[in-house]
């Protein structure tokens, strides 16, 4: 497993509006509410979250939080992707974080994507990427 996937060695917070990742405790909060992630979904999360610029693929998930041992049709990654989703959407049910890019993978929006009145995600933006550390 990737080490920059569990707490880094300069732990840091990353507070987008109602949220909050604390690496050093793998935790997340949602309006001060932890989402009860378990490590393995936080890696996931984390993986996505310091990746937030791209789509983060399957594959890549694999290789980082698996070592890259599991088959390549394996559902895992998706798996846990919707338990993460799951868990943050009983704190915050207007909000979707993770954006699925179909046959691509994932990616994280720092501002909460909220569904539009056609099902599509609307991100909200300030012009800026949001985050920020602490």
């Amino acid at each position: 497993m990737d080490s920059s996937l569990v707490a880094p060695s300069a732990p840091r917070t990353i507070q987008v509006g109602n949220l909050e990742i604390r690496p050093a405790e793998m935790q997340v909060l949602v309006d001060g509410r932890r989402a009860g992630l378990t490590v393995r979904e936080f890696q996931i999360f984390w993986a996505l979250a310091e990746r937030r610029d791209r789509v983060v693929t399957r594959e890549e998930i694999y290789r980082l939080i698996w070592d890259g041992r599991l088959p390549r049709r394996n559902r895992s990654v998706d798996v846990f992707v919707r338990k993460v989703r799951v868990k943050l959407e009983k704190l915050a049910p207007e909000c979707t974080y993770i954006h699925t890019h179909f046959g691509i993978g994932y990616r994280f929006y720092p501002e909460p994507v909220l569904e539009s009145s056609a099902g599509h995600p609307a991100p909200r933006s300030n012009g800026a990427d949001g985050l920020r550390p602490s």
